[in-house]
């Protein structure tokens, strides 16, 4: 195998469109603290860095998990399946997910060493979720609940982290503010589950998309990224949010592509774009609050 074809083997592995799941939370964070706090950039950086590797470290898993269950093939749709479709070691893989989470912990205690040890609790409550996502006798992923403890657990826990080694506390705006985010990550997940449900049917799944139906899946769908927009200028009305934080609404278009293309579509293939589009419309969401925060706070 060529050197590149290797590297974009390995690049795969780590699912790099879902990432945005593990940095937008960190930013947006951090953009919350900012706005009357000093920047620590040092613990920005370690926070983000372990972010990513633990949410790598669950694409991992889920990708080791799923191959011994028989639920992946090389017939299957997305970015995963290195193992299936690339001949890559299921061992491999297995032992990178918990090399990413050694390196994450190492960061753990730098964070923890700067501010508090009671983070050590939460953020190995959040890798447990990342591991029970898809491993043990009875994984988050084969029930209703994946999304949302992958939600609170990458959404509203990460923000809110983020914003607490930046300030040593907690905050009601930063509490709140964190939902959007942890409504868009979820989307994430239940675009996943919606483009893959007849092959989870096979495996034995029963996420929210295969209990719903393919119709009122649909339709929760766009309708979280109706109660996020609301959301936010719910927000900015109650003095929660900067008035900057509105050109969040610049992605409204994208949250309306992609719903589309779940109500025209089924076949997974075609439904893959609007999974990727989802990522990157939370990127892009993540993106525009935290450059809003910032402009806000130059304005203070």
């Amino acid at each position: 195998m060529l050197t590149r074809e290797r590297l974009g083997v390995w690049w795969r592995l780590f699912r790099p469109f879902t990432l945005t799941a593990s940095i937008v939370p960190v930013i947006v964070g951090s953009g919350l603290a900012w706005t009357h706090h000093s920047a620590h950039l040092g613990l920005f950086f370690a926070m983000l860095i372990a972010s990513m590797l633990i949410q790598s470290a669950t694409n991992m898993f889920n990708e080791y998990f799923d191959y011994k269950r028989g639920l992946d093939d090389e017939h299957m749709v997305g970015i995963a399946g290195t193992i299936v479709r690339d001949g890559i070691d299921a061992r491999i893989v297995l032992a990178c997910g918990w090399g990413s989470i050694l390196l994450a912990l190492l960061l753990g205690v730098y964070i923890c060493a700067s501010t508090s040890w009671w983070l050590a609790i939460v953020g190995i409550l959040c890798i447990a979720v990342g591991y029970f996502y898809s491993g043990g006798p009875k994984p988050l992923s084969y029930t209703p609940f994946g999304e949302i403890a992958a939600a609170i657990a990458m959404g509203p826990t990460i923000v809110l982290i983020a914003y607490y080694i930046q300030t040593s506390s907690i905050s009601w705006r930063a509490s709140v503010a964190s939902i959007p985010i942890g409504l868009l990550i979820g989307a994430i997940l239940l675009a996943n589950n919606i483009r893959d449900m007849d092959q989870d049917k096979v495996g034995g799944r029963k996420t929210i998309a295969i209990l719903l139906g393919r119709e009122r899946g649909r339709l929760l769908f766009g309708s979280v990224f109706l109660v996020t927009y609301l959301l936010v200028l719910l927000l900015v009305i109650l003095n929660q949010l900067t008035p900057w934080t509105l050109v969040v609404l610049l992605t409204v278009p994208s949250a309306y592509a992609v719903t589309r293309l779940y109500f025209k579509f089924t076949e997974p293939a075609k439904l893959h774009a609007a999974v990727k589009g989802t990522a990157n419309l939370l990127f892009r969401f993540g993106v525009l609050m935290f450059a809003g925060m910032l402009v806000a706070n130059l304005h203070l």
